[in-house]
């Protein structure tokens, strides 16, 4: 969707099927839909809606009955969808609807999952190691100590600041 008028198109079809679902579709089976994305092709003869379903319908209990029927609900109101969007778009083809649920609420809990094992996993290491940091408990570097005797010889230092001049 390169095209800025396709994008336009999608974003306006979002907000017409969202509104739709929100107040003129009165399935029983629709649960609480969102609208996450809509792709459209580049000639705009076919829209791809992607939707999540949050909780199920009154008598739906799990997700997968959940959305199951919310698809079937969404299949059933397909061409009502299609003929308001056309409707309101005033294009000359109305673009096909098509309903794919959103795979984002599944990705996004499997990364938390991980994640929590990670932390998990991260206390357990850092239990088992103690409190300790690597390297010494004090890292900045501390000026050289010269020792007391060579302070007392004036001639060790006048030899080592001079240059050699090989005689």
């Amino acid at each position: 969707m390169a095209n800025p008028r396709v994008r336009k198109i999608a974003d306006r079809i979002q907000v017409i099927v969202a509104e739709m679902l929100e107040r003129r579709i009165k399935d029983p089976r629709l649960g609480f839909v969102t609208v996450t994305d809509v792709r459209v092709t580049g000639d705009s003869q076919q829209a791809t809606i992607f939707y999540t379903v949050l909780g199920g319908a009154s008598g739906a209990q799990d997700d997968e009955a959940a959305l199951a029927s919310t698809a079937a609900a969404l299949e059933s109101a397909k061409g009502l969808l299609r003929s308001e969007v056309a409707k309101q778009l005033g294009m000359r083809h109305a673009p096909t609807l098509t309903f794919v649920a959103d795979a984002l609420p599944a990705t996004a809990r499997h990364l938390d999952e991980v994640l929590e094992r990670a932390r998990q996993q991260d206390a357990e290491v850092a239990a088992q190691r103690g409190a300790s940091f690597a390297g010494e408990a004090d890292p900045y570097k501390k000026p050289r100590e010269v020792a007391a005797e060579t302070l007392d010889d004036p001639a060790e230092f006048e030899s080592a600041d001079e240059p050699d001049t090989g005689e």
